[in-house]
């Protein structure tokens, strides 16, 4: 069965840097656009960065762009998002997941002083 699990989740200082990733397992990784997702306490979850399977194309939330990179190995069927120039508001519950089907657990990041 299809099984994503994040981690590199914590505490950061704003300003600060995080890099998550996400195992996948039970299915051809390399076939499929992966994406992180985020949720805070109290609001929607939000599509924060795509990638398509080869790794060639990739999409951002407007709030990330050029402070956040995803990427991917599909050697070792991993899916990452390098986090930089943290903010309080990046912080969340932070979401891999496959097809708006298939959801991680989670990792918490937040950001704080």
């Amino acid at each position: 069965q299809v099984q994503l699990v994040e981690s590199g989740g914590g505490l950061v200082q704003p300003g600060g840097s995080l890099r998550l990733s996400c195992v996948a397992s039970g299915f051809t990784f390399s076939r499929y656009s992966m994406k992180w997702y985020r949720q805070a306490p109290g609001k929607e979850r939000e599509l924060v960065a795509s990638i398509v399977g080869d790794g060639s194309i990739t999409n951002y939330a407007d709030s990330v762009k050029g402070r956040f990179t995803i990427s991917r190995d599909n050697a070792k069927n991993t899916v990452y998002l390098q986090m930089n120039s943290l903010k309080s508001e990046d912080t969340a519950v932070y979401y891999c997941n496959r097809g708006g089907v298939y959801w991680g657990q989670g990792t918490q990041v937040t950001v704080s002083s």
